[in-house]
């Protein structure tokens, strides 16, 4: 059985900084990409963030970019969020995600973590 399990979450100051780590297991598979989706009350689940196991590609949401960095350890199995530059409307439950696919697309990511609370005071 895959499991994503998130942790780093918590409470900062607006301009802080937070990492979030997923570690995977029970994987029986190659899995593509790790993904991290972020989703607010009444919101929609929106992508943040991703990377590729093999080559480490990465891609941003435009509105984290020059500020959050994705990266991941394979020997360990585990992806990682660093946070900078925080902002109030950075306050969402972030989840991890992992995806067969080149895709930003929250549908296409097969397996999922419970999520980790960010909150951002201004």
């Amino acid at each position: 059985q895959v499991q994503l399990v998130e942790s780093g979450g918590g409470l900062v100051q607006a301009g802080g900084s937070l990492r979030l780590s997923c570690a995977t297991s029970g994987r029986t598979f190659s899995s593509y990409a790790m993904g991290w989706f972020r989703q607010t009350p009444g919101k929609e689940r929106e992508f943040v963030a991703k990377i590729t196991w093999t080559h480490g590609n990465t891609r941003y949401a435009d509105s984290v970019k020059g500020r959050f960095t994705i990266s991941r350890d394979n020997a360990k199995n585990t992806g990682y969020l660093q946070m900078n530059s925080l902002k109030p409307e950075d306050t969402a439950v972030y989840y991890c995600a992992e995806t067969l696919f080149e895709t930003t697309e929250e549908d296409e990511y097969e397996y999922w973590g419970q999520g980790t609370q960010v909150t951002v005071s201004s």
